[in-house]
């Protein structure tokens, strides 16, 4: 048994020895190839020169001021043709100030066999009939349920046409 030891110990010190030589030579290789290597880094360019410019656009109109939204939709009422001549120069009516969202409805009812509905705005009840008129995109009640109020708005799409959209006021279940 000592002796496949020693046996073992002689060929692992021989394999380690071999080894040894090869190490020595990879060194001396990298080394001269260390000196031998000329590194080329291309130089950086210089900044350029910033000049800051003054802004002049602050006397100008803000882009999304309420007088500019104005302004452009009474140059659209003014065209004959337009969805908005009609709206603009009717009166306004309350409901109108508020948005849509800021507003539930809570109930209906008929009063003389005409559907109303009950709209809740800022803790205030409202009473509403088809033709009138709610929200600030020129909302007039078309159709009025058990359920819902129906309405038609006049809004800009993407490309700043004025077209109609159809939205709906839902029936609030009360919370318990």
């Amino acid at each position: 048994m000592t002796v496949v030891r020693f046996a073992c110990a002689l060929m692992l010190l021989q394999m380690v020895a071999g080894c040894s030589s090869d190490l020595d030579q990879l060194q001396t290789w990298t080394e001269a190839e260390r000196r031998n290597a000329k590194p080329s880094v291309q130089a950086l360019v210089p900044p350029k020169k910033f000049l800051p410019q003054p802004y002049d656009a602050l006397d100008g109109v803000e882009p999304f001021s309420t007088q500019k939204l104005s302004v452009a939709s009474k140059q659209e009422a003014a065209q004959p043709n337009s969805m908005l001549a009609a709206e603009m120069n009717r009166r306004r009516e309350p409901l109108e100030a508020y948005p849509i969202d800021s507003m539930s409805m809570v109930g209906s009812m008929a009063r003389a066999g005409v559907p109303h509905a009950i709209l809740k705005v800022d803790n205030l009840l409202y009473y509403v009939k088809a033709g009138d008129y709610l929200g600030q995109n020129f909302g007039k009640i078309l159709k009025i349920n058990e359920t819902e109020v129906v309405l038609r708005e006049i809004v800009q799409d993407p490309s700043g046409e004025w077209v109609e959209r159809t939205s709906t006021l839902t029936l609030q279940e009360a919370a318990r």
